[in-house]
Formats: C-alpha cells, sequence, structure tokens
C-alpha cells in the first residue's frame, strides 16, 4: 500500500513591521520638538507673551533681591559706570571738549549702550543657562532671549528716571523731542532681541563664545561714541570716508544719537547722521527679522547634548 505524502500546510509570510514613521502617522502622532512653521511658530510666541513678560519681571525682581539696596542697583550701576567714564574721558582726556552739555550727552550714551550690551550677554545665556527649563517644558525657545530683553528694557526704563533728572538738573527744557525716545526704544529693542537671539543659539552651540562677548562689546563701546563724540573726534583728521560712515552708521550709534536728539536740547538734527531713521528701521528689521529666523531654524536642537 502505497504511503501518499502531504505537503505540509502553507502559512501566510508574516506581515512587515511598520516603521516608527508609518506608526506614528497611523495614529497621529508627531515629534513633540519639531520644528513648526515660522508663522506657527510666531503665533505660539503670542499666545506665550503673558508668560515672556511674567518671566522677565521675575527675573528683574530677583536680579538684585540678595544686595541690601535691592533694586537700587537698576539705577545706581548704570550711574556709577558713567562717573568712571566721565573721570577718565571726560577730565584726564578731556574729550568734553567741544561737547555742550557733557554729562548728560555722557549719561545717556552710557544708558543707551548698556541695553544693548546687557541684551546681548543675556542672550549669551538665555538658552544654554536654562537647559533645565528647555528639557523640562515645551514652549517656543525664542521666549527665552526674548524675555531677557525685556528685562533688560524694564531696567533701562528704571534708570530712565535718574536720566530725565540728571537732563533736567542741567537745565535743559523738557519738550516735545522728547516722545520721540519711544519709538526709538522699541526699534532698539527689535534690534537687541534679534542679537540675543543670534547669540543664543551660538552659544547653545558653543558656550566659549559667551568668555568673548565682553571684549567684542567693549570694543564696539568705543566705536560707538559712548564717551565722546565721534564727529568731534573726526574732526580735521584724514579719516577714511568708509570709516567715518560706518563709525556713524553703526546700529549702536544710531540709537544713542537718537535718543541723544530727544532728550538733549544742545543736540542737534546736523549732528544725527542723514536719514537717521530709516538706518535705525533698517537695523531693528535686519537685527530682529534675522535673528528670529536664525534662532527658529535651530529650534529642534535646543537642551540636545
Amino acid at each position: 500500500m502505497s504511503q501518499v505524502l502531504e505537503a505540509p500546510p502553507k502559512h501566510p509570510a508574516p506581515a512587515p513591521t511598520p516603521s516608527a514613521q508609518e506608526l506614528a502617522a497611523r495614529y497621529g502622532l508627531a515629534v513633540s520638538n519639531a520644528r513648526p512653521s515660522l508663522g506657527r511658530y510666531a503665533g505660539q510666541l503670542w499666545q506665550r507673551r503673558h508668560f515672556i513678560t511674567a518671566f522677565a519681571t521675575a527675573k528683574l525682581t530677583t536680579q538684585y533681591s540678595q544686595a541690601k539696596l535691592g533694586q537700587l542697583w537698576q539705577v545706581m550701576t548704570p550711574l556709577l559706570n558713567a562717573a568712571v567714564y566721565y573721570l577718565i574721558f571726560g577730565v584726564l582726556m578731556n574729550v568734553k571738549r567741544g561737547v555742550p552739555d557733557y554729562i548728560p550727552f555722557l549719561v545717556t550714551g552710557v544708558f543707551v549702550f548698556t541695553f544693548t550690551q546687557s541684551s546681548i550677554m543675556a542672550g549669551t545665556r538665555a538658552v544654554a543657562g536654562n537647559l533645565g527649563l528647555v528639557r523640562a517644558l515645551h514652549f517656543p525657545r525664542a521666549a527665552l532671549p526674548i524675555s531677557f530683553c525685556l528685562q533688560q528694557l524694564q531696567q533701562l526704563l528704571f534708570s530712565m528716571i535718574a536720566l530725565v533728572a540728571i537732563v533736567l538738573g542741567f537745565g535743559l527744557p523738557l519738550t516735545p523731542k522728547w516722545l520721540l525716545v519711544i519709538p526709538a526704544l522699541v526699534l532698539q529693542f527689535a534690534f537687541n532681541a534679534g542679537l540675543a537671539m543670534i547669540v543664543a543659539r551660538l552659544c547653545a552651540k558653543t558656550p566659549d563664545i559667551g568668555q568673548l562677548m565682553p571684549f567684542v562689546l567693549r570694543t564696539w563701546m568705543y566705536l560707538s561714541g559712548v564717551m565722546f563724540s565721534l564727529q568731534q573726534v573726526t574732526k580735521g583728521k584724514s579719516v577714511p570716508h568708509a570709516v567715518h560712515f560706518a563709525l556713524e552708521h553703526n546700529p549702536a550709534a544710531v540709537f544713542i544719537d537718537l535718543i541723544r536728539y530727544a532728550l538733549i536740547d544742545s543736540f542737534h538734527s546736523n549732528q544725527l547722521p542723514h536719514h537717521v531713521w530709516a538706518w535705525a528701521l533698517g537695523w531693528a528689521l535686519l537685527a530682529g527679522v534675522g535673528g528670529f529666523i536664525y534662532f527658529w531654524k535651530a529650534e529642534e536642537t535646543y537642551g540636545r547634548g
């Protein structure tokens, strides 16, 4: 009797295991730290405007909480810096010669440049110094450098009380030009926030850049006419036109000149660079928009490593 051999039953081949991307698409999942579109990112920032304001105010309140004089240091620090610069540049180097109302001129320059300087230095620590917050919570990371810049703006507004007292104390009149301080500070804030976002991204990847920034900013200060009049220094000297143009139109000098023009009656319009408001707007847009886009492009990398 012949034995019939039957073939074993065929089992269907196992279905291929879906990839993580396919599973995410099937169940509507998304990467938690994926970079949103630029418009959506800006919308998320606007939704968190109250957090940005509250965070900036809290940082400002706690900044001098351990000092006995407390918030008075917000005014005393730039005033002490101005006093040192007056001793060195105004008295020893006598750069005040030919500059009417030199003390209001100097204090205005110090206060305005300190706003930019402090915003940039705060930007170096915005991401690198808040990694715990960045890794623990999901929010648009640009909120950090912007809030630090807002903190510096709040500090400047406190310092402006002393600046106004100095200007009035030297007999300078209160004029409608003082209202020009508002648009000038708005443009400077946009400029500072853009630079803060740029250095925040750079320092998040390379923290050593933050160690170099004080030297860069000190050099920038000396080139911006904070302690002296650029016109007086270059007057009668064979300075190349390109160098004179670069000194006069560098953004720090532009914002300083605008606020000096607004507050100091003896600082006349002929001392301003040509088309100064156009330059201020251009610098604000270039740094503000460019810095925002530059920071946004690395959104998903912050807090890693």
